[in-house]
Order: structure tokens, then C-alpha cells, then sequence
């Protein structure tokens, strides 16, 4: 385990191999069982942009699954088990259950990472969130749940035919109760002065007040197309939302860890609020493409495991 670097490999693999109690943080934001794949263009060299599938978010029923279910299921001591067993027989054979398991497999292990002072958020949205709150009430206990909190956004593509689904979920868990927590503040403006108010350099009356569990707007806007931070990888999530997240639950020098960090805003989060950082990815176009941009933002960074004969597309990220 190696601060600054990003590990290609499927985290559970990586993770085994590192000590207990060595992290202060971790967020991760997994697949989130969308029934979709999921692509991204790079440069060809030719100056036409080609496109290549980055990761597929589509889980079946297959023998894996069954396979890593049952596995998960018979050991009664598995952290997993009871949870994993009671969804069963609710979800039966299924492609959520697959995921699940999936999810269920590297959740102990980040879980044994964790230092008793250590907080674990996971990205998740209103498709999976429910069954994956059971699966952390198994692993973690239903003592160690902390907040179910949502990051609201506006972005296109709506339908009429039910309310626009536009939120994320961030299920907040801690190790023990000796955890750290920086609650952070934001400020409200007022139409009218009140008692015991301050006021800006405007006369406004204002109150710093706490930050709810509604994350709505403010600076954790969603990255679209016009976003001056966009790389262009799918799913990528805005570095204030990670900033956010780690000002709150970690202190400067803490170890942070992705084990899905994808475009890698965790990490460039991590290094802009003076943290070390593991990110992981068994995503090599991930990892090729995180390592491209912690290079334009002049930050230094190692590659572990990935291989260098893959022969796989170059992205070409070009500074702002």
C-alpha cells in the first residue's frame, strides 16, 4: 500500500493485500446496477474522436454469480451472510442479487481497512440504495449508520410519465463511534434582518448555519457538458462533492481511499485538501485516464498493475 499511487486490478484483489487499520476515509462510487454501458470518446491520432466502451454497469444471473451467492451464503461467519441470505429470498435469482453480492464481497475488506477513527460513504442512487443500506446494517451494524444523504441536481432528460428521478444517495457508515466528524457550515442569506444576525459586505442579513442531509445545488453542482472541470468520463462526479465530503470526515495528512475511482475526483479532492490518496480502478482506460489528468494538474502520481503491453487506446486530455 503505496500513498499517491493509483492501483489497476480489481479492488478486492489489491485490498486483501494490504494491512488492517490503515485507512481514514473511504468513499466509493461502484457501479450502480443501471442496466447500462457506458461510453467515452478519446483521441484516435487522426484527429477524429473514437469512442470505446469504459465499463458496463449490466448484471445477470450467470454461474459467477450464483457461484459467489452461495459462497457468500453457506459461510455463516461471512459478514455478508445473513444480509446477503435474507435479500435472497427476497430478490431470488436476479440481476440485482448479483450485484449485490458483487458489492457484498468488498465491502468487509474495505470495512477491515478502516482505522477505528474512519468513515466509509458510499455513492450510491434510489435503485440499489435500499438493498445496499441492509447489506452496510450486516457488515457494519445498524449502530454504525450515520446519515442517508441525498445530492439533488438538475439535468436534462426528464419524463412525464413519473416524477424526474434526479438524485444520488450517500450512505454514511463509521467503523466505531470514535470516528471523526467536521460538521460543515454554509451561509444563508435573509430577506430581512432578525435576532442576532450578521450581515456581508452588502448589508445583507446572513447565518452560517450547519449543512442538512439534502445536498441541493450550491457548489456539489452535477459535471455536464459545459462544466469547466469535464474530462468527458461517464459518471464523473464534481470535485466539490468530494470536497465536501473529506473536509468533513477526514483531517490534513489522513489516507483516503477510492476503490472505484473512475475519472478521479476523489483523488484530485484528496490532493487539493492536502490528504494522501489510494485510487483503484479495473478499469485500465480509468486508470490511463486519472493519471492524465493528475499530470496537467501537476500532481505527482505512481501506476501500480497495470499492464504495459495492453495495447489499449491513449486518451488525450488537454489542459483547459
Amino acid at each position: 500500500m503505496t500513498p499517491q499511487t493509483l492501483y489497476y486490478g480489481d479492488c478486492l484483489d489489491w485490498m486483501r493485500e494490504w494491512p488492517a487499520g490503515s485507512v481514514d476515509l473511504i468513499y466509493l462510487d461502484p457501479p450502480f446496477n443501471s442496466n447500462a454501458n457506458y461510453n467515452i470518446l478519446f483521441g484516435a491520432g487522426n484527429g477524429v474522436p473514437a469512442q470505446v466502451r469504459a465499463f458496463q454497469d449490466t448484471w445477470k444471473w450467470d454461474a459467477a454469480a450464483v457461484e459467489r451467492t452461495q459462497r457468500i451464503v453457506n459461510a455463516v461467519a461471512h459478514p455478508a451472510h445473513r444480509a446477503v441470505a435474507g435479500l435472497q429470498q427476497i430478490l431470488g435469482g436476479s440481476g440485482m442479487l448479483a450485484y449485490i453480492s458483487y458489492i457484498a464481497e468488498r465491502l468487509p475488506e474495505m470495512r477491515r481497512l478502516m482505522k477505528p477513527t474512519a468513515a466509509i460513504y458510499l455513492h450510491c442512487d434510489p435503485t440499489a440504495s435500499h438493498y445496499l443500506k441492509i447489506l452496510l446494517d450486516g457488515i457494519f451494524g445498524a449502530n454504525s449508520f450515520r446519515n442517508e444523504i441525498v445530492w439533488g441536481y438538475r439535468t436534462g432528460g426528464v419524463s412525464t410519465q413519473y416524477w424526474p428521478r434526479k438524485h444520488d444517495i450517500l450512505l454514511f457508515y463509521v467503523k466505531t463511534n470514535a470516528y471523526q466528524h467536521h460538521p460543515p457550515q454554509e451561509r444563508v442569506l435573509y430577506d430581512r434582518p432578525f435576532f442576532n444576525q450578521q450581515f456581508d459586505e452588502q448589508g445583507q442579513p446572513y447565518a452560517d448555519v450547519y449543512i442538512r442531509d439534502v445536498w441541493d445545488g450550491g457548489d456539489v453542482r452535477p459535471v455536464i457538458n459545459v462544466s469547466n472541470e469535464r474530462i468527458g468520463y461517464p459518471t464523473q462526479k464534481p470535485v466539490a462533492l468530494l470536497e465536501r465530503i473529506i473536509r468533513a470526515s477526514s483531517n490534513a495528512g489522513d489516507l483516503v481511499l477510492d476503490p472505484f475511482c473512475g475519472g478521479g475526483a476523489t483523488i484530485v479532492a484528496a490532493d487539493n485538501l492536502d490528504r494522501q490518496w489510494i485510487g483503484i480502478d479495473r478499469s485500465h482506460y480509468a486508470i490511463d485516464i486519472t493519471q492524465q489528468r493528475l499530470t496537467l494538474l501537476g500532481i505527482e502520481v505512481n501506476v501500480e498493475g497495470i499492464p504495459q503491453d495492453s495495447g489499449a487506446p491513449r486518451f488525450r486530455l488537454t489542459p483547459e
